[in-house]
């Protein structure tokens, strides 16, 4: 149950909570899509971190969310375990695992990010991606963690991004 009472604009519960503040809904919209419309990452780096970073953030609306045209991706319920143990697991390229590990240290210490990790980062990614990832990343924490804050329900049958 969501902590703030929304109205029902028929946008679902995760949007609907954001009609208090109009002017900024319409920001937090355009970044969305300006992410998940303009990423150059491949759609299982992309949602490696994107599950990283929901799972940390305890984000329900982020978790049960799919990647639009995942199947065909093979980012599936499979994909998605692999993430989770992304450490140990053999399912993920060199990048889905980087994207993971970047986004877990991204999210619990981002002070943590040492020379190792970015010279793997920097052997794997150009910068340009690494700038990508950052952003996502920024993205998927900021955005989740409001609705982690907030209580807010997933809308029924979940989200596709």
């Amino acid at each position: 149950m969501a902590r703030i009472d929304a109205p029902d604009v028929g946008l679902g519960p995760h949007i609907d909570w954001m009609m208090h503040r109009v002017q900024m809904a319409t920001g937090v919209g355009a970044l969305s899509e300006a992410v998940y419309g303009n990423t150059q990452l491949s759609l299982r780096e992309r949602e490696a971190a994107r599950w990283i970073v929901a799972q940390l953030n305890a984000c329900r609306v982020c978790q049960s969310t799919e990647a639009t045209d995942g199947a065909s991706h093979r980012a599936d319920a499979g994909f998605y375990s692999a993430v989770v143990d992304w450490r140990e697991s053999l399912e993920l390229t060199e990048r889905e695992r980087l994207a993971a590990e970047f986004a877990e240290r991204f999210v619990r210490d981002h002070q943590a990010m040492d020379d190792d990790l970015w010279d793997r980062l920097r052997t794997e990614f150009a910068d340009d991606e690494i700038a990508d990832l950052v952003i996502c990343c920024g993205t998927f924490l900021g955005l989740g963690r409001m609705l982690a804050v907030l209580g807010v329900d997933p809308p029924d049958g979940g989200l596709t991004v």
